[in-house]
């Protein structure tokens, strides 16, 4: 493995396959850089080294350990679930309201997908604690004005005004713009930013965040996803990086490989960060129906606009009628399962991805039930070898991904497939495995070796930590069983 020595000659790859903590140690806080052969001692910064303390956060801590009969997951759920609030979350205020920029971890930068996705498990004590509603409102402000800066990027700086994109974008061939990190153009990045929203409005029924700013980031976000429909027109947004990695440009010009409009979204990008091989990617065109229906109640009853409603749920259903059209595929004996990306030509790709949305996260996005026998069919494919991404390994069978490389399994698929699962036995297997991946580091990591756990990328990973935090809380109130149970 290259050495790495100064971070300012990091790009994303060196980052995402650096294989131990200490190969990128000089970027690291120590908290992350603990012994790792000390047992159960608190991996999280000192008290007055964190970025963020929440009352209600502490107390859920406290509350779920006492649950937990493993101590070796007791205290992986104490370093991971407050993981974001420790250590990425950077307040202040724009026009005299709350500001808040999230970095993802060892990246400098805000994602939408992740800061979303990072907060996603505090919404069950938001309203316990009135300066975690004040970190809430912050960042869906700040989401909503990176959507106004640019709605197709899908990672932000912490300055608007910079011209000084991440390493690996300085010379990327798109329309970059100031503020912008990284401009991959992602149906979820936008998604995202509704069910947090939504979410948040849904818990709290605060409607303080939800001003004039916010509602023209989502009309922008509207636009954009019918812009990229092209029914008339490839649009605006292009991208080509000089890449040895093919997934990490565009084909034809940067407008993609050729898709039909057939109402699907294009997307040029998964949520991976990884190329799109056909441009209608379908979990993400699923996340976009929902989050729209979503969209639509809130303008209905916090905007008290019933035209732009009734246009989100008229978009939701056209989305709807074209996957159920061109979405699906069947297997020999002719049962129907969702297809991962297709072309509206015939064409179609099955495979799943273990970054979210993808075809297992389905119901956990609330894209169908969890007993939805197609999504059941789909997820079962997802998790067996018809999976050219699902890896059966020495110490673990996991779903992969392009990303990083064929032999690396991501921890994320065990959270997904706990999270989606009414099965003990299934849900005990992926805390198991969850428990004996981690190398002695106590975090939830992007990806590691199928055979070696010690062999991983991003030690320091906010969303996968907090989807840990997600799941163990869960289960405490829903199967305490199995927490109390050693694992």
């Amino acid at each position: 493995m290259e050495g790495i020595e100064d971070r300012v000659n990091f790009t994303r790859r060196h980052i995402l396959r650096a294989a131990a903590i200490g190969s990128i140690g000089s970027v690291l806080p120590e908290w992350a850089l603990a012994d790792s052969h000390e047992p159960f001692v608190s991996r999280r910064p000192p008290p007055a080294e964190r970025k963020f303390t929440s009352r209600a956060v502490e107390e859920t801590i406290v509350r779920v350990k006492a649950k937990v009969g493993d101590p070796g997951l007791a205290w992986m759920f104490e370093n991971c679930y407050p993981n974001t609030l420790d250590t990425a979350v950077e307040m202040g205020t724009v026009n005299g309201k709350p500001d808040a920029f999230m970095i993802t971890g060892d990246i400098d930068a805000m994602w939408l997908r992740d800061s979303s996705c990072q907060m996603w498990s505090y919404l069950p004590v938001v309203n316990d604690d009135s300066g975690l509603q004040q970190l809430f409102r912050a960042l869906i402000g700040r989401q909503a004005r990176s959507i106004l800066l640019d709605p197709y990027a899908n990672a932000f700086l912490p300055d608007p005004k910079s011209s000084k994109p991440l390493s690996w974008a300085v010379d990327d061939m798109t329309d970059m713009r100031p503020g912008v990190a990284e401009r991959k153009w992602e149906i979820d990045s936008l998604c995202y930013c509704i069910r947090l929203a939504h979410g948040y409005w849904q818990a709290t029924k605060d409607s303080t965040p939800f001003d004039a700013e916010w509602t023209s980031a989502m009309r922008m976000v509207v636009r954009t996803l019918r812009e990229q429909q092209r029914l008339h027109g490839p649009g605006t947004y292009h991208f080509q990086r000089r890449a040895e990695n093919p997934i990490d440009t565009q084909a034809l010009g940067g407008y993609g490989n050729p898709a039909r409009p057939v109402g699907l979204i294009y997307s040029m990008f998964r949520p991976s960060d990884d190329a799109c091989v056909y441009s209608l990617f379908v979990p993400a065109n699923l996340f976009a129906m929902v989050s729209l229906r979503q969209l639509a109640e809130m303008a209905a009853q916090i905007l008290k606009d019933p035209p732009f409603a009734s246009e989100c749920s008229a978009f939701a259903a056209e989305l709807e009628s074209a996957l159920i059209q061109y979405g699906r595929m069947r297997d020999k004996d002719g049962s129907e399962f969702w297809a991962y990306e297709v072309d509206g030509y015939g064409n179609q790709l099955f495979m799943d991805d273990a970054n979210i949305p993808n075809l297992s996260s389905l119901s956990y996005l609330s894209c169908c039930s969890a007993n939805d026998p197609l999504y059941l069919r789909t997820r079962a494919r997802a998790w067996s070898t018809a999976n050219p991404y699902f890896i059966e390994g020495g110490v673990a069978d996991g779903i992969g991904s392009p990303h990083v490389d064929g032999r690396t399994i991501w921890p994320m698929s065990f959270i997904t497939r706990a999270i989606t699962s009414s099965d003990d036995a299934e849900i005990a297997q992926c805390l198991r495995f969850i428990k004996t991946t981690h190398a002695g580091t106590g975090f939830i990591h992007e990806s590691f070796d199928k055979d070696d756990p010690s062999r991983f990328t991003r030690p320091w990973f906010g969303w996968a930590n907090s989807f840990l935090g997600e799941l163990i809380i869960k289960l405490s109130d829903e199967r305490p069983h199995l927490l109390r149970n050693a694992v």
